[in-house]
Formats: structure tokens, C-alpha cells, sequence
């Protein structure tokens, strides 16, 4: 009796939340769509701003949810986490960090500025980092390069059935002009090596990929528990690699908004321009956002008052204080160890 209390606690937590920001100001959502940036070629997505669903998974595979979670919506740059853990276990870490930094950059994602002074991108999770963490994968040809990346994405969600949207794919690999230009860019400073446009392929792909809020959330959960997914119980990722994952997410994983982030929310985590965000609070659980509705910075309005909002209220801060840790609230509580 009271694994069903508490489950149903959680569950009425997860409604509440979802209810308290389901309304967002229209004012705090960015025009991305008509702004010129170009970096989401669906401009239809602008009318799923009322799209919002939320899911939490625990460390031992209970799955919570509220609202649109079984929308299917593109990964975007939230593959770049899954991709640079592929790419850390196929040349481990020193040499990778030889091609990519791990500096925040402090500037848009779609940025073409470079580390000049180590002559590599800042970072994996900005556009000519991620660039560079594909062109990495270890594969005989594009198709087996394509097919080892979704193989882990699909190992870190428990969903054998993710795969590309291929339309949606063609429409970004016909708009690329800027990834193009930032790539062609890279390898006439021999930052990056190979075929621009096979590279450029596989990069688009992985974001093409389709997932729903459930999914993110397991994929969040697996961060979350060593890279051990909590449905399947695989290892995904030695966990010598694991911090390193985590630490890049922290640091860098939320675009040019990734220090407000880690001073007010305080948990690694990653977002896409689709409108999802992945949070993942280590040997407690992963939580996740869909909401298509973004700011200024390419993050979703209703994900972002989410996260601000149950790691204020359950202390889930890296430096949060022991009473901090005490809080209870509305949103879904860490699970037991």
C-alpha cells in the first residue's frame, strides 16, 4: 500500500506542476520562427506553442508523466549529449578533448567563433563542436556510422523504434547553409578532416531523430544512473566517462544560457530548439520538458519555469544546503536511494 500511495503522490505532484504552467505569456515567447536566425526549418512548429507535456523517471524505472508526452518531436541538439559520450568511448578522453574543448563559449550555439588559441571548437555541445564529435564516429561508412548512433539513442531511451525523420531531414540538409559554412570552415584550418557533406548528413540525422517526452525522460534517467538505463538495465557507458558527460552538460548544455542556468537550477542538463529539455540529477532520477514555446536563448519558456521551479522547491542544486535538500513541494520528489 504505500508503494501506491507514494506512486500516486508523485503522480498528482507531476498533474499539479504541469497545471501551474500550462498558461505562459505570450510577451516571454521569442518570434525564432520569423527572426532570421534559421536554425528550425519547421516554421508550422510556431503554432504547437500549446504543446506541453512533462515526464520523470526514477532510478529504478518508474516513469511519471503529465500532459503531451507522447507527442513525437525531433531530438535537435539534445542528441549532441548521446553523440559525445559515443564518440568519448570510441577515442576515450584525452584524445578527444585534442578535437573538442569543454569551455562554455558564452555566445549562441549557432556561433561560428572558435578556440582559436587551441585551435578546436569551445565546446560539444555548441554547432562546430558537435560537427566535429560526429565526424568522430567510428563506422565502416555513413550507413554504419548512422546505425551505431542510433543504436545508442535507442539503448538510452528502452525504445528500439526511434529512428530518422527522414522529411524532416531533407528540409534541414536543404537550410544548412550556416552548418555547412561552419563545417567547410573547420576543416580549412584542419580542425575538422573527411566529407563536409557526409559529416553534415550524419549531424542532421542524429537531430532528426524522433523521441516523445517519455523518452527523454528515460534517456535523462540513464544520465542520471551512471549511463545504466533504468528500464533495461544495460551500461551504456563506462563510467569512467560518465562525469565527464555530466560535466559538459553542466557547463554548457543549455546554449548562451548555461551559466543563469547553473546558478538558478543547478543540475545538468540539455536543451534542443524543438522545445525539449533533459535534466538529470545524479542516483535520483531524470526529468523531462516538451514544450515548443522558446525565449530569447532557443530554451523552452514553459521547461525552464519547471526546472527553476522543482529544483527550488526539492533543493536539487549541486550546492544546495541540507535544508535546501528538506524542501517538499509540488513537483516530483527525488526517489529513495
Amino acid at each position: 500500500m504505500a508503494t501506491t500511495y507514494s506512486t500516486d503522490r508523485v503522480d498528482q505532484r507531476m498533474e499539479d506542476l504541469y497545471r501551474r504552467h500550462r498558461h505562459v505569456d505570450e510577451g516571454r515567447v521569442a518570434s525564432f520562427y520569423e527572426s532570421g536566425r534559421g536554425y528550425y526549418p519547421l516554421a508550422e512548429a510556431a503554432g504547437e506553442q500549446d504543446t506541453f507535456g512533462l515526464a520523470y523517471v526514477t532510478k529504478d524505472g518508474d516513469v511519471h508523466t503529465a500532459g503531451d508526452c507522447d507527442v513525437p518531436f525531433a531530438l535537435q541538439s539534445l542528441s549532441k549529449v548521446f553523440v559525445y559520450g559515443l564518440a568519448l568511448t570510441d577515442h576515450g578522453r584525452d584524445e578527444l578533448l585534442s578535437h573538442v574543448g569543454v569551455e562554455p563559449s558564452g555566445d549562441a550555439f549557432n556561433s561560428i567563433v572558435l578556440d582559436e588559441r587551441h585551435h578546436r571548437p569551445h565546446n560539444p555541445m555548441v554547432n562546430a563542436g558537435a560537427l566535429v564529435t560526429t565526424a568522430l564516429i567510428e563506422g565502416a561508412d555513413p550507413e554504419a556510422k548512422l546505425e551505431r548512433v542510433l543504436d545508442h539513442l535507442r539503448a538510452y531511451a528502452g525504445n528500439k523504434d526511434l529512428g530518422v525523420d527522414w522529411d524532416l531531414f531533407d528540409r534541414e540538409m536543404r537550410t544548412a547553409d550556416r552548418n555547412r559554412a561552419t563545417a567547410y570552415l573547420m576543416r580549412s584550418q584542419d580542425m575538422l578532416t573527411g566529407d563536409v557533406e557526409a559529416i553534415l548528413a550524419l549531424y542532421l540525422q542524429q537531430c532528426s531523430v524522433k523521441v516523445t517526452c517519455r523518452d527523454l525522460a528515460v534517456m535523462a534517467g540513464t544520465l542520471a544512473n551512471g549511463c545504466v538505463c533504468p528500464v533495461s538495465g544495460e551500461q551504456l557507458l563506462p563510467r569512467e566517462h560518465v562525469r565527464d558527460v555530466l560535466s559538459v552538460m553542466y557547463t554548457c548544455g543549455m546554449y548562451d544560457a548555461a551559466g543563469e542556468w547553473a546558478y538558478d537550477v543547478g543540475v545538468p542538463a540539455k536543451s534542443g530548439v524543438s522545445g525539449g529539455i533533459l535534466a538529470a540529477v545524479p542516483e535520483k532520477g531524470g526529468l523531462a520538458v516538451f514544450s515548443p514555446g522558446l525565449d530569447e536563448h532557443g530554451n523552452s519558456v514553459r521547461g525552464i519555469g519547471v526546472f527553476r521551479e522543482v529544483s527550488s522547491r526539492l533543493g536539487l542544486h549541486v550546492f544546495a544546503t541540507e535544508e535546501e535538500d528538506a524542501l517538499t513541494g509540488s513537483g516530483p520528489p527525488p526517489p529513495r536511494a
